[in-house]
């Protein structure tokens, strides 16, 4: 693959990406099933091994929401690197976590998602605040994906905001409610406690799981002593 002299004025270059004029076929081509890499705009944004908090709250929302959709067959978890792409002439996303939903399983191909996920949820680094705040909300809008999430996992600003698709296609802010529990609007009865993403120490995904579905006290009493010996 040709690689663009980083002095050239049509390439952009940040910490965390470096963009090269190439088509889809190329980026097929030369593409690593292990690379973390995205195709914008005829261009190849490859990133930056994310750092340790971003990749805890990733693994955190992946096992509860695994659980969870698991448990009653609701559809499909994936996280990324997993392409998502929404029409031919779209971009190639991938979402940190995205949730399909089971009457829309037939968009899961061998190597992509071909359409829009029912859920994304993109957790902020130091360096993707605009792209997923401006860029993936007006994109992942206009794709149909149903319900957005954006983690900001930056120490001092930690906060989570929560985007639902209305009749006419537009985002609106869902808010949690006045226990700070939000509810998810594509999967039925998730509820998360929005202070679970920005503690240092997060519970056990199965324990959370488990109040969240309601099981008796006495199973959540003996999730929480564990094992005895």
């Amino acid at each position: 693959m040709t690689m663009v002299a980083e002095s050239a004025p049509d390439t952009i270059t940040t910490t965390d990406e470096r963009r090269v004029p190439i088509s889809y076929e190329e980026f097929l081509a030369n593409a690593d099933e292990n690379m973390h890499a995205e195709w914008v705009d005829g261009e190849i944004i490859n990133f930056m091994p994310p750092g340790t908090r971003h990749q805890q709250i990733v693994a955190f929302l992946l096992k509860l929401l695994g659980i969870y959709v698991d448990h009653f067959r609701l559809g499909e978890v994936i996280v990324a690197p997993y392409e998502m792409k929404v029409s031919p002439d779209s971009n190639a996303r991938e979402p940190d976590v995205l949730f399909i939903a089971t009457n829309h399983l037939d968009r899961l191909t061998e190597n992509r998602l071909i359409g829009p996920a029912d859920l994304i949820i993109e957790v902020i680094s130091p360096e993707s605040v605009y792209r997923d705040r401006s860029d993936k909300f007006d994109e992942y809008e206009a794709a149909g994906v149903r319900e957005y999430w954006i983690v900001d996992a930056r120490p001092g600003k930690e906060r989570t905001d929560f985007w639902v698709l209305d009749e006419a296609g537009r985002y609106r802010a869902a808010l949690p409610d006045e226990n700070g529990v939000y509810h998810a609007a594509v999967i039925p009865g998730f509820k998360l406690k929005v202070n679970w993403l920005s503690a240092e120490e997060k519970p056990s995904p199965l324990l959370a799981f488990v109040e969240m579905a309601g099981f008796s006290k006495d199973v959540i009493d003996l999730l929480r002593k564990g094992p005895q010996g």
